[in-house]
């Protein structure tokens, strides 16, 4: 079984000429709502890419509103079952993303309930877990208790660790990263979290054994159109290319990337393999609007896999 703890989000999505700057007020002819948050788009990208063949959970908080309820009907639909999800006395967490004319975004969250989500009756869910799925738009002392108690219980501790927190509790954030197994970030974030930890202003391949070295995990850093790298806790390299797609929407491609991957992992596949995977799933989300409605299915992933190289979707 694969658990996802996390944040549960509506999604509101408006299409733009362009991402607004600072002080500027950029028109859309209209805007789109889909279900979204990155632990529920990550939820339903597990399901999705492990085609019924693993059960897959969702745990976090949900409001007490119309929201909530159907963001619940949603997974559930999805293959997700939503019942650890608890329900806050706060409204559902909602995002207001802009997608430009390439495809690029721009989100701004509105945590809501996500904010009070607590992992501490996880442990009877986790005894049963595989694979245990955390990002970082909940609290980080909530996500590291999440970590601890999975890593107590023989799951595979996951953790994408997006949005980077601005300014985290050292020790928090230490137990969280002792606590993980394979730790999965774009580079940007990679960038960041070796800041804070004082690690040594390198590039590529280096930073990421480093990162690998001092958090005891496998790292992998996904490259947007370059693919994705991993350096592994035993100091093994590896890469894999992006599938070649022309982009509509790039919101969900992280997201598909780490549920495809969790679900790999969950199979026991190699991390080499999952990797592969994880990068078609990642791409394929592209191809349409919303997070959660382009994630692809099994049969998507494992088609694509059988492209020959190049060969565009």
């Amino acid at each position: 079984m694969i658990v996802v703890f996390g944040s549960v989000n509506v999604d509101l999505v408006a299409r733009v000429p362009r991402i607004p700057r600072p002080g500027e007020t950029v028109l859309a002819p209209t805007h789109e709502r889909h279900h979204g948050g990155k632990g529920a788009n990550q939820a339903i990208a597990a399901a999705r890419a492990a085609g019924g063949a693993i059960r897959v959970a969702m745990a976090g908080a949900v409001g007490d509103d119309p929201l909530g309820a159907a963001a619940r009907d949603n997974l559930a639909e999805n293959g997700v079952d939503p019942s650890p999800l608890e329900t806050r006395d706060a409204p559902t967490g909602v995002a207001f993303i802009a997608v430009d004319e390439d495809g690029e975004n721009a989100i701004t969250v509105a945590s809501g309930a996500n904010a009070l989500a607590r992992a501490d009756g996880l442990g009877p869910l986790l005894a049963d877990a595989t694979v245990l799925v955390l990002q970082m738009e909940v609290p980080l002392a909530s996500v590291a208790a999440a970590a601890q108690t999975g890593a107590e219980a023989g799951a595979r501790v996951v953790l994408n660790l997006a949005p980077v927190p601005a300014d985290p509790d050292r020790a928090t954030l230490d137990a969280l990263l002792a606590a993980t197994d394979v730790l999965v970030l774009n580079a940007h974030e990679a960038d960041a979290l070796c800041a804070f930890l004082g690690l040594p202003d390198q590039d590529g391949r280096i930073r990421d054994a480093t990162l690998a070295a001092r958090c005891g995990a496998d790292v992998v850093v996904t490259l947007g159109a370059a693919g994705a790298r991993a350096a592994t806790r035993d100091g093994e390299t590896l890469r894999v290319p992006a599938f070649p797609v022309e982009p509509v929407d790039t919101t969900g491609a992280g997201d598909a990337f780490v549920g495809a991957l969790a679900a790999a992992l969950a199979e026991d596949l190699p991390l080499a393999e999952a990797l592969a995977r994880a990068a078609v799933a990642g791409a394929l989300a592209c191809l349409a609007m919303g997070a959660q409605a382009a994630s692809p299915t099994r049969a998507a992933i494992e088609a694509a896999l059988r492209k020959p190289t190049g060969e565009p979707s």
